[in-house]
């Protein structure tokens, strides 16, 4: 890989070059985590045994503690190796709608969504926000969020589905449990590499004015755009720049995404072990609880992942959803994350 990298006739197709940079990134990243685990499991075997020989048995506390740390550490890594798909490796678009509700559900859908901002910004990567559809009172009728970095849709395309959040309504005076509805919809990002074929007269553009915050200038100019693809109905949408061709790019990477994440369902229609975790999204196809009253849990139910620290998984500690989830689709194993 590296004497592919330093080909100096490498650069002269830019899309060729950037692939095998990305590629060579990719490996680079594993080789370091490995060799860094490594690292940190000798020093602290040593640790150990030093501080054995002189009876320091807060050392020896805290290079377990830290050999356990290690140990977690390995088994993402071991997962991170397993992320083999076609587009594991890409960014994700990650698409929230409310369910049936109102100000309920809507609240609840700007909940999740803040939820993977933080899962995001905790990883380090890179996000934009695309579109949004603001709620009467309160929360997101629907919401777009643009995740970029090596291996965000291998990460989170598990989250796809529903998730149903059981709580004491601070919308209602009576003060009273009410059960919200959203659906959250992960797809990957596709570079200039992947050639997805869209015709003009497939396509419906509508434009229309921002509704979500941006200053004086939402409601002043349609700059919005919406795209409806024809032949299979899937509609994107973007509102986050103030030009309108920037927002129509960034739509039409939204529908080649569509399409692109379309194309491998349909791929993997066909293996009967995953046709179950595929199937449409509907408020009949629940994965996850969150429970806050009259007890706290989130319980993902395919996997039978739980915690009771609701509060952390609400601000984006999902790592041990995500891992079992990954674990559950390409070993079988969903136990290689431990319940919280």
């Amino acid at each position: 890989m590296n004497a592919r990298a330093e080909d100096p006739d490498l650069w002269k197709d830019k899309d060729a070059a950037q692939k095998v940079m990305r590629e060579r990134n990719r490996l680079q990243t594993s080789i370091d985590g490995y060799e860094g685990l490594v690292r940190e499991f000798s020093e602290n075997v040593e640790l150990i045994e030093l501080a054995e020989s002189e009876n320091d048995s807060d050392i020896v506390s805290e290079a377990e503690d830290a050999l356990c740390a290690l140990a977690q550490r390995a088994r993402k890594l071991e997962l991170e190796t397993m992320l083999s798909g076609e587009a594991d490796g890409n960014g994700c678009f990650v698409e929230i709608h409310a369910g049936a509700g109102g100000t309920e559900s809507q609240d609840w859908a700007f909940m999740l969504r803040r939820l993977y901002l933080r899962w995001a910004d905790s990883h380090d990567y890179k996000v934009e926000m695309v579109e949004e559809s603001l709620g009467e009172e309160a929360g997101i009728k629907t919401g777009v969020v643009k995740i970029s970095g090596l291996n965000a849709y291998g990460w989170l395309k598990t989250e796809s589905g529903v998730h149903r959040l059981v709580r004491i309504s601070p919308f209602d005076s009576n003060s009273r449990r009410h059960t919200s509805f959203a659906s959250v919809w992960v797809y990957p990002m596709v570079d200039e590499s992947i050639e997805i074929q869209i015709e003009d007269k497939d396509l419906r553009v509508d434009t229309y004015r921002a509704s979500g915050a941006g200053g004086q200038h939402v409601n002043k100019t349609d700059s919005a755009v919406r795209i409806t693809h024809m032949p299979t109905r899937i509609v994107v949408q973007c509102q986050s720049q103030r030009s309108q061709h920037k927002n129509r790019a960034t739509a039409m990477s939204m529908l080649k995404s569509r399409l692109y994440e379309l194309e491998l369902q349909k791929r993997k229609a066909d293996m009967a072990a995953q046709e179950a975790d595929k199937t449409e999204i509907g408020w009949g196809h629940q994965i996850r609880s969150y429970v806050l009253q009259p007890y706290q849990m989130v319980k993902d139910l395919r996997t039978g992942v739980e915690t009771s620290n609701t509060s952390a998984v609400l601000d984006g500690d999902i790592d041990q959803f995500l891992s079992s989830a990954l674990a559950a689709q390409v070993t079988g194993d969903s136990n290689l994350s431990g319940t919280g």
